[in-house]
């Protein structure tokens, strides 16, 4: 039994390996995806930072919205990941890769990890991009810990989400527009960029079973805060939602080609 798991988080590591080698083969991707949280942070939380109308609990706006917009910048690659699976197919390479004898939760576990490591690119950029705007935030070695371990988390579930849409869908541009729908209304209806408090009612109740809510409120809590009672409660919510859609990936992993 030892065996099998070992061999199955080995496999999984190497699927993440060949992933990641695409990402270091084209730096240019790493480039273009600060553009997003640069226009977040120096644009909208400058500008709204200026209003004063969102309670923030002693914070200013901008310390308050980073933690949202690295989810966000977090999310925004993850829940495109599946692009690549649709692209793989038609390809002919995801045929072979199916044949194969390894595992699909090792296929499966393997992209999640390696979207997680393209999260944590997005962690770096959005990081220098507070200290350019002077954005003070509480990094100590927990807090970064933390950090690592919830963008991994993020990035693993909502690339999971992705290749589920993947495995529904026959073409790229209908898997886009279907990301667009998903992502948008995930992203709002979280504390991302407002306090859930302020919300209305049943948009409340949304955000309290959005898992967005929970990766924004832990990193909000380790880079912000500096306390983190609700700390395991992300973690668990954060956890069991990934460790669920990685299975439910996995059973419909095979559809893709079907």
């Amino acid at each position: 039994m030892i065996n099998i798991i070992s061999q199955t988080f080995g496999k999984a590591f190497v699927m993440a390996q060949m992933e990641v080698k695409k990402l270091l083969h084209d730096p240019a991707e790493l480039v273009t995806r600060a553009v997003q949280p640069a226009l977040w942070l120096g644009v909208f939380g400058m500008a709204m930072s200026k209003v004063r109308a969102i309670p923030t609990n002693g914070a200013s706006y901008l310390e308050f919205i980073t933690p949202g917009i690295l989810a966000q910048s977090v999310i925004f690659i993850a829940i495109f990941y599946g692009l690549s699976i649709i692209w793989e197919k038609d390809m002919g390479t995801l045929q072979k890769i199916l044949v194969t004898p390894t595992p699909r939760i090792s296929l499966v576990w393997g992209k999640m990890l390696s979207a997680g490591v393209r999260g944590l690119s997005q962690t770096i950029v959005v990081f220098l991009l507070t200290l350019i705007l002077g954005i003070p935030l509480k990094i100590t070695f927990i807090s970064v810990v933390g950090v690592v371990l919830l963008v991994l988390l993020g990035g693993a579930l909502f690339s999971g989400v992705s290749m589920i849409i993947a495995s529904l869908v026959k073409t790229r541009e209908r898997f886009m527009g279907i990301g667009q729908v998903i992502t948008l209304p995930l992203f709002f209806a979280s504390n991302a960029i407002y306090p859930i408090e302020i919300m209305p009612g049943w948009l409340q109740v949304v955000a309290k079973v959005n898992p967005l809510s929970y990766m924004v409120d832990g990193l909000r809590g380790l880079l912000v805060v500096g306390t983190v009672p609700n700390l395991l409660l992300d973690f668990f919510v954060m956890v069991g939602v990934t460790l669920f859609i990685s299975i439910l990936c996995a059973y419909m992993y095979p559809k893709v080609v079907a």
